[in-house]
């Protein structure tokens, strides 16, 4: 029985290996799979001295090996980085939490057809901006998953006015900020879409008890957890984004490098696929939503002129814009390139909010080696004043930054 299960793992393994060597993009497959294109073919001569091993029985003790078949989860992955002191089990509790709120509305968002969920809400957020019907159920999974963990001490989100306390029943003390929908004018065409977070560590001016009237107005315990949430991104612990489109990807930074799990739909967890991303130092893409180019700076329209012309190669640069951060985030993150959101002479402060998304996804980018500025500024360094604050920005492979500033200087 030893034998026949030993040949059957053979030929499977030679099937799969030969799969991957003959596919031209071997290298895009997930970790658990590309590692067998590193392995070669076990011989028939050793498969046979392997079976007879395992028909006597050994008597040594090996150290166990990483089976190729073998996968890694998000909850695995945080664990394991919870023992190497890379975090505590409090922020692996609020990481986690925030995971089953991507999936929760990454179910939502693939029937969102289906079951109604298309279309405005009929309300109007804090920004001015009409709200979606998954702008407001998704704001609100965020908000229950949060609370729900007891590790969170204040929520501050896009969809909110100001930042809320958890009860003091369930209160924690990270402070976490986040956009539980990004290019939630996408959803209605089933593009690309995505969640964005950041976590703060804690702080005492706004671990406070408001009561239970949580619709009371504005007052100075309010006021305090408002000064504890403006904090500039380089005071981050942790931050990352989770990607709605053909695949399901969490994507997050816990100050160690990238790491991103796509979604198994076959058993509902986050898979490690894309380990320690490091963004290329230059790309040929370039992301700004033109229909603003004359509302522009004229040093930012010489630049994009410059990338209009062919390069050494013969090419221009290609320009892609989803109308969504997460989708150009994670596109950048794996091929390179650039994307601006800058000021306009209807904007002056740019169009995306620095607390919620542009710090973290900043966090993010230079944590994979990447650049992000506003055009005089790393975005980290900007001390926020108020939690809406906008802020220009101008982000990703560190060559492409530095060549934008040199247009902008």
């Amino acid at each position: 029985m030893i034998v026949a299960t030993a040949t059957s793992s053979s030929q499977n393994h030679t099937f799969f290996s030969n799969f991957l060597s003959s596919s031209p993009n071997s290298n895009l497959f997930p970790l658990h799979l590309r590692c067998l294109k590193r392995q070669s073919v076990t011989s028939d001569a050793t498969a046979a001295r392997i079976r007879c091993k395992a028909a006597v029985g050994s008597t040594k003790t090996k150290l166990r090996k990483r089976s190729q078949y073998e996968i890694e989860n998000l909850t695995i992955w945080l664990l394991k980085q919870e023992q190497a002191g890379n975090i505590d089990a409090e922020l692996a509790i609020v990481l986690s939490s925030i995971s089953l709120a991507c999936k929760q509305i990454a179910s939502l968002l693939q029937r969102s057809s289906i079951i109604n969920l298309t279309g405005a809400h009929g309300t109007i957020n804090i920004q001015g901006e009409d709200q979606k019907k998954l702008d407001v159920i998704s704001n609100e999974l965020f908000c229950n998953c949060l609370r729900s963990c007891g590790r969170t001490g204040i929520i501050a989100s896009e969809e909110e006015d100001v930042p809320v306390a958890v009860e003091e029943t369930y209160s924690g003390n990270y402070i976490v900020v986040f956009d539980p929908i990004d290019g939630s004018a996408n959803i209605d065409t089933s593009l690309t879409t995505g969640s964005i977070f950041g976590i703060y560590g804690p702080d005492e001016q706004g671990l406070v008890d408001i009561g239970d009237d949580s619709t009371s107005t504005l007052d100075q315990e309010k006021q305090k957890c408002i000064t504890s949430v403006c904090q500039p991104g380089s005071n981050l612990l942790a931050a990352g984004y989770c990607l709605y489109s053909s695949s399901v990807v969490f994507t997050l930074s816990i100050g160690k490098g990238v790491f991103a799990f796509t979604l198994d739909p076959s058993h509902g967890e986050f898979v490690l696929t894309h380990e320690d991303i490091e963004i290329p130092k230059s790309g040929k893409i370039y992301s700004f939503n033109e229909g603003n180019y004359d509302l522009w700076d004229e040093k930012l329209k010489k630049y994009l002129s410059h990338l209009r012309l062919p390069g050494s190669n013969g090419k221009p640069y290609s320009g892609r814009y989803i109308g969504c951060l997460v989708g150009e985030i994670h596109r950048m993150l794996l091929y390179g390139g650039i994307y601006g959101n800058p000021k306009n002479n209807n904007s002056k402060n740019g169009n995306l909010r620095l607390l919620y998304e542009c710090a973290p996804m900043s966090y993010l980018i230079e944590q994979a080696g990447g650049k992000a500025t506003d055009g005089h500024q790393r975005i980290l360094d900007i001390q926020p004043e108020e939690v809406h604050q906008r802020t220009p920005i101008f982000i990703g492979s560190p060559d492409e930054v530095e060549k934008l500033q040199t247009f902008l200087a």
